[in-house]
């Protein structure tokens, strides 16, 4: 029956509008933990992800670019090509829908609401590893791995390590989020890049699946638009350095040739080192220690672009050439440089998990594995037990009332209070009081103040343990009475004196007054 364009528009906005009452319905619930918190989420980016794809073809549906809604309406109307005839239109719709009702006798009426309602209670699958335990922590270990098997992840200090040393785990935690520490010739290497790469896929992919309601393009824009100013200004960190963003500059060698004077002082260095340096110029590597001195040596007086081409390897790019290279390499630069301003943006954003998942490494290494599996089988136990504690049915046979635990109380306790001992109060629309303490209580609470404001009847201490109400009018006659012999009369017992001093009552100096005679 919703085979028509406009039934399927009202159905669409039909739609749209329940789920938007089902998100504020799932927001109105407080989840327990975080699991809870985690799961109530994804229901909501699931919703929300609806709620687009159903507005995006409303959208189509109203542009109407196949004019298959203006024709619809336009028959609606009865308007045909012979000319416009409401009746027809009418009768072939009631056709239509009596034909349907015969091919389809046993149709029911689907509870959209039920349908609807069951989104709430539904568990998304969520993917975690058992190291992030439900999004608690993150999972770094093959991102680590990498790092440490790679040039820019060996330990730089003043004393010479050897190849095997290489950082913990937790040293990693601390340095994986301060890209900018590393040397920046290390960072134009593809290997690098790499890493970069799969470290800003996986804070995305956690970041997402901890976080489905955060606007990551919206977070990303800004941090692109602010990158594009720094490193204008040539202000990103790690990529500055006093000079424009760019390439690494020829000159910037791991030898530094200001302090040799002598082609003898350059051999020192070693033969390894000077086939790196002569590498990174894109100079001939080969040939004796001498030779391999000698060529770079050369360096120190004549720029790369006036050396002889024999000095070049074979197929380098000479400087003068280079100018498409140097473009290209830049903007290389630029794309390593955002990729890490976008992993320092995710850092800050997933602070507390890094803080978590450094104190949970280090706990860790002060445990041994059956510790660790004992600890988290108890919090698996804690948390059933919180959720069934919520969701199980309090055996309760005796009726006794309830604790501050949202538990009965002990019976022994309930004998000693008298709570079985019950007080109905008329006054109070024959309500049952259990227990001497809330009876006697109820006297000054607000059922019987309203009980008896409706009798017309002060609620004094006169009318303590009164609960008939004719014994109240009784009680409230007599009082009257009572108080009518010794009633303050103001008419003739309240005194005034004029200018004269005279004394009158309040009755005899109003006539007076009235008289013009005082």
């Amino acid at each position: 029956m919703s085979s028509t364009l406009l039934e399927t528009t009202r159905a669409s906005h039909e739609e749209v509008e329940r789920l938007e009452r089902l998100i504020v319905k799932e927001f109105q619930n407080d989840p327990t933990s975080s699991k809870d918190r985690l799961l109530q989420s994804h229901r909501v980016r699931n919703m929300i992800d609806t709620i687009v794809s159903t507005s995006h073809k409303l959208v189509d549906i109203y542009e109407d670019k196949d004019q298959a809604r203006k024709d619809e309406i336009a028959a609606l109307g009865g308007q045909t090509a012979s000319g416009t005839n409401v009746f027809s239109a009418f009768y072939d719709r009631l056709k239509e829908i009596r034909e349907y009702h015969r091919r389809h006798p046993a149709a029911r009426v689907v509870d959209v609401d039920e349908q609807y309602e069951a989104l709430l209670k539904e568990e998304p699958v969520i993917e975690f590893t058992g190291e992030e335990a439900h999004g608690k922590y993150l999972d770094l270990h093959e991102l680590y791995n990498q790092y440490i098997n790679a040039k820019f992840g060996m330990p730089r200090n003043d004393k010479k390590e050897s190849e095997d040393s290489h950082i913990e785990y937790s040293t990693y935690l601390n340095l994986f989020s301060q890209p900018q520490k590393i040397d920046r010739k290390l960072k134009l290497t593809m290997q690098y890049r790499e890493y970069t790469q799969n470290l800003l896929e996986y804070l995305v992919y956690f970041f997402q699946r901890t976080e489905p309601l955060q606007d990551l393009d919206k977070i990303f824009s800004k941090v692109v638009t602010e990158f594009e100013e720094q490193w204008k200004d040539g202000k990103v960190p790690g990529w500055g350095g006093g000079q424009e963003n760019g390439p690494v500059p020829a000159q910037d060698t791991s030898i530094d040739l200001d302090y040799y004077t002598t082609v003898e002082e350059l051999m020192q260095v070693g033969l390894e080192k000077l086939k790196e340096a002569l590498a990174s110029l894109g100079l001939k590597t080969g040939g004796t220690l001498q030779q391999r001195a000698e060529r770079l040596f050369l360096t120190k007086h004549t720029p790369l672009e006036k050396l002889e081409k024999k000095h070049f390897a074979k197929g380098s790019r000479l400087p003068v050439q280079n100018g498409a290279a140097a473009l290209k390499e830049n903007i290389n630069s630029k794309e390593v440089a955002l990729m890490e301003a976008k992993v320092i943006k995710l850092c800050t954003l997933l602070s507390e998990t890094i803080e978590r998942t450094k104190e949970n490494v280090e706990k860790k290494q002060a445990l041994t594995y059956e510790e660790m599996e004992s600890e988290r089988q108890e919090e698996e136990m804690q948390a059933e037990s919180e959720s069934d504690d919520d969701d199980q049915q309090i055996y309760n046979p005796l009726k006794l009332p309830m604790g501050w635990d949202g538990k009965p109380i002990p019976y022994w306790l309930y004998k000693l209070h008298g709570l079985g001992q019950e007080f109905k109060c008329e006054i109070c629309g024959n309500y049952s009081y259990w227990g001497r303490r809330a009876y006697e209580r109820h006297f000054k609470e607000f059922r019987h103040q309203h009980g008896m404001r409706c009798l017309n009847i002060p609620n004094t201490k006169n009318f303590n343990e009164i609960t008939s109400i004719e014994e109240a009018k009784e009680l409230w006659k007599r009082i009257q009475a009572r108080q009518g012999i010794n009633k303050w009369r103001p008419d003739l017992e309240e005194e005034y004196e004029d200018k004269e001093g005279n004394i009158y009552n309040k009755k005899t100096f109003t006539d007076l007054q009235r008289q013009g005679l005082i």
